[in-house]
């Protein structure tokens, strides 16, 4: 690990970090790495195996990790999440707004009110809520930063995608470049990654969409979706943490209101 890349003495809360093939638990891997302390978190009964796994990571990190359900619309639990991380760890220096939903039909007429009412409340209102929450404590720290895990689908339409997932994490984004610009003089950098597809149990249940909508089988939706990658292969969660860190760590002391693209060359791009 270069010496720009080290997290030691950071403390990262990360949230959507729930489910065992996530990019939420391939994130506090990641952080781990370079010497964060980090404090995961989840909406109370997503998956057991989910939260099994996550206690797993915080047995493993010994005592750098911390794991707490909560919800992030619910500005009382994003507040206590981030008072855990400084009752744990004295502090918060990253935040990285993991947590998202991918519901509804790839029709846009229909599409539910409850599609679009969970789509921005958690995409969106959720990001927001924990910005809210955490800004005092990282107002705290020397070096704070936010990181808002968008999409590929927050820069541009794709094929087979829920527009209200679209639209929500296009106002990710968006929310992404306006709080950079407010917080720039603050010296809080704040980006969003755009993954394309990564290998989740979101994306399983975005390969079944293509294929219904395709009337092909499973693996032959992905064998397409991977045609429309430069690199001929979806991510891994893991290919996403390393840039948070990226994000997170000195190297990127100069990035801030980005939205940094992870899709292999999906579309258009190259």
């Amino acid at each position: 690990m270069t010496q720009g890349m080290q997290l030691e003495g950071k403390t990262a809360l990360i949230t959507g970090a729930g489910r065992p093939r996530g990019i939420g638990q391939a994130l506090a891997r990641a952080s781990l790495a370079p010497g964060a302390e980090v404090v995961l978190s989840e909406l109370a009964g997503v998956t057991r195996a989910g939260g099994e796994r996550a206690r797993a990571l915080v047995d493993h990190a010994a005592g750098r990790m911390r794991y707490a359900e909560a919800n992030v619309c619910d500005p009382s639990d994003a507040h206590g999440i981030v008072e855990t991380a400084v009752a744990h760890f004295g502090g918060l220096d990253i935040l990285i707004n993991n947590a998202g939903v991918g519901r509804g039909s790839p029709d846009f007429m229909e599409l539910t009110e409850e599609d679009w009412t969970s789509s921005i409340a958690v995409n969106l209102h959720g990001t927001a809520t924990m910005c809210t929450a955490a800004m005092d404590r990282l107002r705290q720290s020397s070096s704070a930063c936010i990181i808002n895990v968008a999409s590929l689908s927050g820069l541009g339409a794709i094929p087979h995608i829920p527009a209200c997932y679209t639209a929500s994490k296009f106002a990710v984004v968006g929310l992404t470049k306006q709080i950079a610009l407010q917080l720039a003089p603050e010296n809080i950098r704040v980006n969003a990654i755009c993954p394309g597809s990564v290998r989740t149990d979101m994306m399983e249940v975005a390969m079944d969409a293509i294929a219904e909508a395709e009337g092909i089988d499973t693996a032959q939706a992905e064998a397409l979706e991977a045609s429309t990658i430069a690199l001929g292969r979806v991510a891994e969660p893991d290919e996403i943490g390393k840039l948070a860190v990226f994000l997170a760590s000195e190297n990127a002391s100069y990035i801030t209101g980005e939205a940094m693209v992870a899709s292999g060359g999906m579309y258009n791009g190259l």
